[in-house]
């Protein structure tokens, strides 16, 4: 059964029952009414029997018929102490009379009720025998029952009526229920978007449904939505992956047919191919280790090891590996933005990955930067953070690729990349990871023909005082 008949029948169900209820107590209560009413009338038709004799003609004047409303027959009887009747009468009509029990004689002054019919009995002033006087209860009977037929018939038909009324009252209550059906309905068929309608006012039990169904839709769409990003970016990175390895891999495998094919006659073609063959397994491996360390980084933040450190420190092994790697590089150290000298930026960090961040970033400024291009590293505190950069006057990124210079693998244009480290365009995208690790952040200001300049910002810490660059 669907829930609009569960209801209206369970409803009709206590409707029913109340009205019974209801009828019965109505019922009971004019019933007693009606019988204390022959009770007095029959009191005082037995105190005034009860001081003259009965004559035993056997009937009663017609008046006693007519005398009383609620009485229609009457009997009387004088009853002998050992229950025998002495004398008895009763009003004209059909021959019936009250079984009355063998101890009436011992009853005096009692009213009550025998088959059809209710008797007072009543003691005679000089003792002795007494006078039973007992009413019929037709009319009494008649009233209750005509009370029941007409209750029972008008409850059928208020029942009936109530019952088309509550069908159509509990559609008309239950279409924001239909309603967010077709909305479950059309979210089923993918349709997240969706959402219910506001079918009621807020502060009702079916508007905080809908508010709750529209907020459990919104973090599902987003749910799924960011689900899709990761397995766009998934494919993305597996297809990265790939390319990546399958160069050095070809590369390998070229030279090893070639070895076996007898292409390398001399000891120096060996060697020179041998070279060849450590650089690209050399290449492989880092790029192992740049993915395993990412993804380390990724799910579980918690294996760095951080201490006090200053970040000026960093800056020292920045502006030493530059000049090693490029001695021709004019290399300046300053504060942050380039005013000022270097300044104190202590931080809590891990210094093995902080070495790596700045490993990095100086590879990227060596790998795409003409030789002989000016380097600023600055160092400092700005805002509360400590700041490490690296400024240099190369020929910048312009915006679309600035957006998208930290993602994996990305390529700035076809002829290069924008990234250090591997080579394999991972290396900013593990600076990132690191500093985020540390819940810092880094971002990049550049323009074409304006150089670039690489930001990391970590939290401060005070209360440590590092080394002097």
């Amino acid at each position: 059964m669907s829930l609009r008949s569960r209801l209206l029948l369970v409803c009709m169900a206590l409707l029913t029952l109340g009205v019974l209820v209801t009828d019965a107590v109505a019922v009971t209560m004019l019933r007693q009414h009606l019988v204390d009413r022959v009770d007095s009338q029959i009191r005082l038709l037995a105190t005034v029997l009860s001081r003259v004799p009965i004559q035993a003609t056997g009937q009663l004047p017609a008046e006693f018929r007519t005398s009383f409303d609620m009485i229609s027959d009457v009997y009387v009887a004088e009853v002998a102490p050992d229950g025998s009747v002495v004398a008895a009468a009763r009003t004209p009509g059909p021959a019936a009379v009250p079984r009355l029990p063998a101890s009436v004689a011992a009853r005096a002054g009692e009213t009550f009720d025998v088959p059809g019919w209710r008797v007072m009995v009543a003691q005679r002033p000089a003792g002795g025998n007494v006078v039973v006087v007992a009413a019929r209860l037709t009319a009494v009977d008649s009233t209750v029952r005509r009370m029941w037929t007409v209750s029972g018939l008008t409850f059928l038909a208020v029942l009936a009526v109530l019952a088309a009324l509550g069908w159509f009252a509990m559609r008309v209550g239950l279409r924001p229920l239909r309603r967010m059906e077709e909305t479950a309905t059309a979210i089923a068929g993918g349709d997240l978007t969706h959402r219910v309608p506001e079918v009621a006012r807020p502060g009702t039990e079916v508007g905080r449904l809908a508010a709750s169904l529209n907020g459990m839709l919104a973090q599902l769409e987003r749910a799924f939505a960011a689900r899709s990003r990761s397995e766009a970016r998934m494919r993305a990175l597996l297809g990265d992956v790939s390319h990546e390895l399958r160069t050095p891999l070809f590369g390998i495998k070229g030279f090893t047919e070639l070895y076996r094919m007898g292409g390398l006659p001399t000891r120096d073609d060996v060697d020179r191919t041998m070279s060849h063959i450590e650089r690209e397994a050399t290449r492989l491996a880092s790029l192992a280790e740049d993915l395993l360390l990412l993804a380390t980084v990724d799910e579980r933040p918690d294996v760095l090891a951080p201490t006090p450190m200053d970040l000026r420190t960093i800056a020292a092994d920045m502006h030493g590996d530059l000049r090693a790697l490029d001695p021709s590089r004019p290399v300046t150290v300053t504060g942050p933005g380039g005013t000022g000298p270097p300044g104190r930026a202590a931080v809590l960090g891990d210094e093995p990955r902080l070495r790596q961040v700045a490993t990095n970033l100086v590879g990227n400024a060596i790998a795409h930067t003409p030789p002989g291009t000016p380097v600023r590293i600055g160092v400092g505190t700005v805002g509360g953070e400590a700041v490490l950069e690296l400024a240099d006057e190369g020929p910048g990124l312009d915006a679309a690729a600035a957006a998208r210079v930290f993602d994996r693998f990305y390529r700035a244009d076809t002829s290069r990349r924008r990234a250090a480290g591997s080579g394999a365009g991972l290396g900013l995208t593990i600076v990132r990871s690191l500093v985020a690790a540390h819940g810092g952040r880094v971002d990049v200001r550049t323009a074409p023909g304006e150089g670039a300049t690489f930001r990391v910002l970590l939290p401060e810490t005070a209360g440590y005082a590092g080394g002097e660059t």
